[in-house]
Parts: structure tokens; sequence; C-alpha cells
């Protein structure tokens, strides 16, 4: 099983989400965004480009629940303090815009990644 986590819950960080979700041999460990729990689990379930999502979607404490699946929520600025190594994160999708240099890819190595994904333009 391939463990994900991803630093930015916009559209391509909740698109990847959703990927995850519905693939067992993937597992998403986490998300970072700076965002409440409660407004990441509305951005998921009505998306405004890819459509209600047909699952179950909500917020708890310290995350959210996707169809039964918990996924803990972080908002830590710093990507080289994220617990990706606590968490067993393989692979980290960056998606949120600012670490989009191999420097700052290696804030999310120096966390415990083993592997980093940048999404930018």
């Amino acid at each position: 099983m391939l463990k994900i986590g991803i630093n930015g819950f916009g559209r391509i960080g909740r698109l990847v989400a959703r990927i995850a979700i519905k693939h067992p041999e993937l597992e998403l460990v986490g998300v970072n965004d700076l965002v409440p729990a409660d407004n990441l689990a509305y951005l998921f379930k009505y998306d405004s480009t890819h459509g209600t999502y047909q699952g179950t979607v909500e917020a708890k404490p310290d995350g959210i629940s996707i169809d039964d699946c918990f996924v803990p929520c972080l908002a830590i600025k710093n990507p080289a303090e994220l617990p990706w190594s606590k968490l067993g994160a393989d692979y980290v999708v960056e998606s949120t815009g600012f670490f989009t240099t191999y420097e700052g890819a290696q804030k999310h190595i120096k966390a415990g990644a083993k592997r980093v994904v940048i999404s930018a333009p």
C-alpha cells in the first residue's frame, strides 16, 4: 500500500484525495492546509469543477472522515515541521504553489516523506 500525504488542499490536493480514496492500493495519511477541517470537508464534498462527492464526508475534531476513512488534518506553515515520518507518508503531493523548488521539496523529505510530487503551473 502506498501512503500519501497532501500539502495544500486546493483544487489539485482535493482531486488527489478523491483519487486516493477510490483506490484501495493508496492510503491518504494526512492533509496539511491552513483552512479549518470543517471548511476542508465542505470544499471536498461540494467541488464546483468535479461536482458533488457522492460518498460521505464529515468534519472531525482533528481531521475529516471520507467514506469511513479518517484523514488527519494539519495546519502547519513550515513543511519541515510536518509529521510525515510519524504518519508514514511514502509520497507527499506538494500542491500549495509555495514550495515548488528542490529546496522546498527537501523540507518534506526532512520531515520524513520518501518522495515529493510537486504540482505547479
